[in-house]
């Protein structure tokens, strides 16, 4: 059974920094794609960054260069260390794990960036 479990997330002030965890069971990570995705109040949810079996990320326009995704193999965990946060990156941030045809995602954590 796939299980995605989200951590890291809460109330920063803006400009400050959150670490956001992803822990995977019951897939063999290190062959998936893994990325983050997030849903403000009222839009849709939408991509922040990616990262492939190989290292190769990509990320939102929104965030490049304040966030960065990485990957643990050896402890089936996708990290996003998000910094110099913004009111408008407020939002639910979920974990999805790719690998054809799975397709599984976590129950998401929200971070709340106050002006």
């Amino acid at each position: 059974q796939v299980q995605l479990v989200e951590s890291g997330g809460g109330l920063v002030q803006a400009g400050g920094s959150l670490r956001l965890s992803c822990a995977a069971s019951g897939i063999i990570f290190s062959i998936s794609a893994m990325g983050w995705y997030r849903q403000a109040p009222g839009k849709q949810r939408e991509l922040v960054a990616t990262i492939t079996s190989g290292g190769s990320t990509n990320y939102a326009v929104s965030v490049k260069g304040r966030f960065t995704i990485s990957r643990d193999n050896a402890k089936n965990t996708v990290y996003l260390e998000m910094n110099s946060l913004k009111p408008e990156d407020t939002g639910a941030y979920y974990c999805n794990a790719k690998r054809w045809p799975m397709d599984a995602w976590g129950k998401g954590t929200l971070v709340t960036v106050s002006s």
